[in-house]
């Protein structure tokens, strides 16, 4: 049996965990960083349009602070998110976008001066201010007031994640690639790491750690199609699922990004609407206007994703071999924005689709984008019921994304959580020393073990790759953007079918070194135990939130439904998981619910809402003289790592 110790064990390559192993080398602790691809090809590098971050440099951004960031993102989660998690995401943010400068990530920047740009349709000129010149811009987003989003062209993931990997080469810490994990290790309440297989040579391995991340991306790959690149099938949120010990949160909540390409799927960026470009239907009319007349093109994405396929659903798609699209078109932005600031679309539409984006519409529609559940853990990024297991970026429900997502807060998510979740790790292996028993991890070994010999053995069985395909066609067809009690209950019907099917898979290739086909039987079992995760819970949660979308019960229903979706699967042998609920307490928000401001308001609200909107007002009227940060201190005191406590300086106002 071969064992490796390390301190900290992150599992994931991406933006997330490198930056929680940078964090917990810096307070001088070991990590081991488990990849299943050299990390500089992470789904991170996918990120097109930005990272937000509060920075109010360019002349778009005057008067952005914390605050308005805040206030964004509790309005796009829907009131979903956790309130002290956001604040303490908004605090951070432009301290980490400013270190990523540091290490070496190309912001694009402010140009003094008179500059063209599209806005609403129409090219208008703005100045920059010449103060201003050389600060980190930003660009436009959906369900932002300012803009908040930060790029390098539309390639900002791929600058950060190298940015980041080159870091983590700089301080020495090992990235151990081709290898997967495939169970957590764990001993009364502890997790202590992770049985590890070698995806080349099919060996196991046994990694201990006093402290164990999960950064593994979302779970994407559970639809036919997705944004989602092919390792982003759920496994890490699978393996801690698996302990029957971890909560998932909020597993129902899964975003639709509007513009993705027909038929394939692949990201075209919010930045081309932030840009300016607009989506029209087949007779060439801009729509968005008469659905949001406020915010059109950048409303919510969600919101955008439900506005497209209302308006397909009237007829107004156009018709292809692929089924219905609308246009995305960017023409009217010009060769040289395109070629400079949307140049990695331009090239995904020359080599996809065979056209220019500079002369011809882009072919869109909403496509399975983002996942806002994983694994449940507190403020600081660590398990409430399985200690020692962290997880951070898109594989966690840390949850400051509720019920759906704002673009570019994923981005800057992933590095912000490494960033804090990473102290928290450290924190963690200062004090607690290792202790598992060898007799454990042999343990979890056999048990590994065994499951393999189980396949390579079985002589007549069920297809892993067929049943991959049939989990799929049931999340795109009955889980999806708009859904209803019917289409949910089929969906976890046929998963329950998939469920015991998978456990009576069979391999036409026996060999455990190098076999795809085996990689894919360890893996779809635990696939269709998340899918069941989304369509459970999406069928129990009888409202609509975020991206949560319940044709059947239209309303926001506060009064009911505030609250996370708290998942376990405790019984190997049982077909659902087993579903409880963690309240959301209205009466500790800084900023109590209310109207998203899109469509019509019909909330049903909370019977606290009004209590604590008064008890809000009268903590201002008792303060006349407190600045923000006291306001904010006042409403909601912020718990975080004393490194990132200080305010943020903006152009014009200091540390104000």
């Amino acid at each position: 049996m071969k064992v490796i110790y390390t301190d900290s064990l992150i599992i994931g390559g991406g933006l997330a965990g490198l930056r929680v192993a940078i964090a917990a080398k810096q307070r001088g602790y070991e990590s081991i960083i488990l990849s299943l691809i050299p990390a500089k090809r992470s789904h991170s590098a996918a990120a097109q349009g930005g990272m937000q971050a509060s920075l109010g440099a360019c002349v778009k951004g005057e008067g952005d602070d914390e605050d308005v960031h805040f206030g964004d993102t509790v309005k796009g989660s829907d009131w979903g998110c956790d309130q002290d998690v956001a604040r303490m995401f908004v605090n951070t943010a432009p301290k980490a976008i400013r270190q990523l400068a540091t290490w070496g990530v190309p912001w694009s920047r402010v140009q003094g001066g008179d500059r063209d740009v599209v806005i609403n349709g129409a090219k208008v000129t703005i100045t920059e201010k010449h103060e201003a010149q050389g600060l980190i811009t930003a660009r436009d987003f959906g369900g932002t007031k300012k803009w908040r989003t930060c790029f390098t062209s539309d390639g900002t993931g791929h600058t950060m994640l190298y940015a980041m990997d080159n870091k983590a080469i700089q301080m020495e810490i090992p990235v151990h690639e081709r290898k997967e994990a495939i169970a957590l290790i764990h001993e009364d309440g502890v997790c202590n790491g992770a049985i590890v297989r070698d995806l080349i040579t099919g060996e196991l391995i046994a990694y201990v750690a006093k402290a164990t991340t999960i950064a593994t991306g979302g779970y994407g790959r559970l639809y036919a199609v997705t944004t989602n690149s092919v390792i982003s099938e759920g496994i890490g949120t699978a393996i801690a699922l698996e302990t029957g010990i971890a909560t998932l949160g909020n597993m129902e909540a899964v975003q639709f990004h509007p513009t993705a390409i027909v038929p394939v799927g692949i990201l075209t960026t919010e930045g081309c609407r932030g840009d300016g470009g607009l989506l029209l239907d087949k007779d060439g009319y801009r729509f968005m206007p008469d659905y949001e007349p406020d915010k059109k093109e950048l409303a919510s994405r969600d919101v955008v994703s439900r506005r497209m396929t209302e308006h397909m659903r009237k007829g107004k798609g156009v018709s292809s071999r692929y089924g219905d699209h609308l246009w995305l078109d960017i023409t009217l932005l010009g060769r040289k924005h395109i070629e400079k600031n949307l140049r990695e679309v331009k090239e995904i539409c020359e080599y996809f689709l065979g056209i220019d984006p500079v002369k011809e519409y882009i072919p869109v529609r909403p496509t399975q984008h983002y996942s806002m559940g994983g694994v449940r853990t507190k403020p600081t990024g660590e398990s409430p019921t399985l200690k020692g297991l962290f997880s951070a970026g898109e594989s966690a429900c840390w949850d400051m994304h509720g019920f759906n997502r704002l673009g570019g807060n994923s981005v800057a998510e992933t590095v912000v959580a490494g960033m804090i979740v990473g102290e928290y790790v450290a924190d963690h292996c200062a004090a607690n020393p290792l202790k598992i028993s060898t007799s454990t991890i042999e343990y979890f070994m056999k048990k590994e073990e065994k499951k393999i010999t189980d396949l390579l053995v079985r002589d007549y069985g069920e297809n892993p790759f067929e049943l991959k395909a049939e989990m799929q066609k049931i999340m795109m067809d009955d889980v999806g953007i708009f859904r209803n009690a019917e289409d949910l209950a089929k969906a976890v019907e046929e998963l329950k079918v998939l469920n015991q099917r998978a456990k009576n898979i069979a391999l036409r290739n026996r060999i455990s070194s190098s076999n795809p086909e085996l990689v894919e039987a360890i893996r779809v079992p635990k696939m269709i135990k998340l899918a069941q995760c989304v369509a459970y819970g999406a069928l129990l949660r009888t409202e609509s939130r975020g991206a949560h979308a319940r044709e059947d019960y239209p309303e926001r229903n506060d009064r009911d439904w505030l609250k996370r979706t708290l998942t376990t699967w405790t019984d190997d042998a049982a077909d659902l998981p087993e579903v409880s609920y963690e309240h959301l307490d209205v009466m500790r928000m800084e900023m109590p619910p209310g109207s998203r401001g899109y469509g019509v308001d019909n909330t049903v609200h909370h019977p606290d809402t009004e209590k604590r909107v008064a008890q809000v007002e009268e903590i201002k009227k008792a303060n006349p003289t407190a600045d923000r940060h006291e306001m904010q201190e006042l409403l909601n005191p912020l718990t975080i790592p004393e490194k990132f406590k200080g305010k943020n300086e903006r152009i014009g106002r200091g540390y104000k």
